[in-house]
C-alpha cells in the first residue's frame, strides 16, 4: 500500500511537467551565464541567443551571474524548475574542474545536457623577452632549475592552470606559478615580461603578437603558425569548451525539443561565423556525447588538482 501511494504522488507531480512539455516552449526561456558580460563565454551565449530563439520559436534571454570562477550561475541553474524555461550556458571548468576543489551545491548529476557547442582548442604562449624562442628551448630552460619558468594562469584551478600543470608534470618540470584575475592583466605581464609563458585560447595571442610555441588540438590551427604539442612530443590537448544544460529532472519531450533547437542554432551560418570570429570551434555535440565529454574531463582534473594539491579533502 505505501509502494502505490508513493508511486501515485509521483505521478501527481509529474503531471504539471507533462502538461507544460506538450505546449512548450509558450514562454520566454532564460539562459544563464555564470560569467560577467563581455567574455568569452557570454558572448558566445549571445552568438547562439538569436538562433536559438528562431529554432524554437520563443524569446532567449540571457541573464549573467557571474562571480565564483562560473559557479555561482551554475548553482543557480541546476536549483532552477526542471521545466526548461531555466538553462544553463557553460563552460567546462564550472563543472569538471570546480567541483574538485570547492564544496558545491551542484555536480554533473545536477544536470540534463542537451548539447556542446564550442570547442576553444588552447595554446602554449611565450612571453615578450622570454629567455627561449621555442618549445624545445622553453623544456631546457625549465630544466635548468627549480622554478626556472614561470608561468601564469587566469586564475588557480582555471582550465588554462590544469591544462599548463598537468604538460609541466609530463616534462618533469617544477615551474613557478603565478595566477592572475583573468587573461587580460595575465596577458599584460606576458607582454611585460614579468612571466614567461602561459596557456590561452589563440585571440590572445593573435591579439597581442605573442609567440605561439605549440597548440593542445589533434592537428594545427587555422591562422596559427605552430605545430601541436603531439608533433613536439606531447601529445596533450585541452581547450575552453561548452554549450547548453538544463537542471536535472527536465522531461524527455522537452529535452528533445531543445536538444533539436540547440542543434539547429548550433548549424547555423551567423553562429558558426561568429565563434570562428571568437577563435573558437564551432561543434555540436548531442546531449549524451556532451555529458560523457564532461564526465571524462572531470575525472582528469580530478587526478592532475589531487598532484597539484589544490582538490578539497
Amino acid at each position: 500500500m505505501r509502494r502505490r501511494l508513493v508511486a501515485i504522488i509521483a505521478a501527481l507531480l509529474a503531471l504539471p511537467l507533462a502538461a507544460f512539455a506538450q505546449d512548450y516552449p509558450s514562454r520566454p526561456i532564460t539562459v544563464v551565464v555564470g560569467y560577467p558580460p563581455g567574455g568569452n563565454t557570454d558572448l558566445m551565449a549571445r552568438a547562439l541567443q538569436p538562433e536559438l530563439s528562431r529554432a524554437l520559436g520563443q524569446s532567449v534571454v540571457i541573464v549573467n551571474r557571474g562571480g565564483a570562477a562560473g559557479t555561482i550561475g551554475a548553482a543557480e541553474a541546476a536549483r532552477a524548475r526542471p521545466d526548461g524555461y531555466t538553462l544553463l550556458f557553460s563552460p567546462n571548468n564550472p563543472l569538471t574542474a570546480q567541483p574538485h576543489q570547492q564544496a558545491l551545491s551542484y555536480g554533473l548529476d545536477s544536470f540534463r545536457f542537451l548539447c556542446m557547442v564550442y570547442d576553444n582548442p588552447q595554446v602554449l604562449v611565450g612571453a615578450r623577452n622570454m629567455p627561449f624562442q621555442d618549445f624545445a628551448g622553453m623544456v631546457r630552460h625549465g630544466r635548468s632549475g627549480k622554478e626556472a619558468l614561470v608561468f601564469g594562469s587566469p586564475g588557480q584551478g582555471s582550465t588554462q592552470h590544469i591544462l599548463m600543470a598537468a604538460l609541466l608534470a609530463r616534462l618533469g618540470i617544477e615551474g613557478l606559478h603565478v595566477p592572475f584575475t583573468g587573461a587580460a592583466p595575465m596577458a599584460q605581464a606576458a607582454l611585460g615580461g614579468q612571466i614567461q609563458v602561459f596557456v590561452e585560447s589563440a585571440s590572445i595571442p593573435a591579439s597581442t603578437g605573442l609567440p605561439v610555441l605549440g597548440v593542445m588540438a589533434p592537428q594545427r590551427m587555422a591562422g596559427v603558425d605552430a605545430p601541436t604539442l603531439a608533433e613536439l612530443g606531447q601529445p596533450l590537448v585541452g581547450s575552453s569548451n561548452g554549450g547548453l544544460l538544463a537542471p536535472a529532472g527536465l522531461p524527455d519531450a522537452i529535452a528533445a525539443t531543445l536538444e533539436r533547437g540547440c542543434a539547429a542554432a548550433a548549424a547555423s551560418e551567423s553562429f558558426r561565423t561568429t565563434a570562428q570570429r571568437l577563435n573558437a570551434v564551432p561543434v555540436h555535440l548531442d546531449g549524451a556525447a556532451f555529458r560523457a565529454r564532461f564526465a571524462e574531463e572531470s575525472e582528469l582534473n580530478r587526478t592532475v588538482l589531487r598532484d597539484l594539491g589544490l582538490a578539497r579533502q
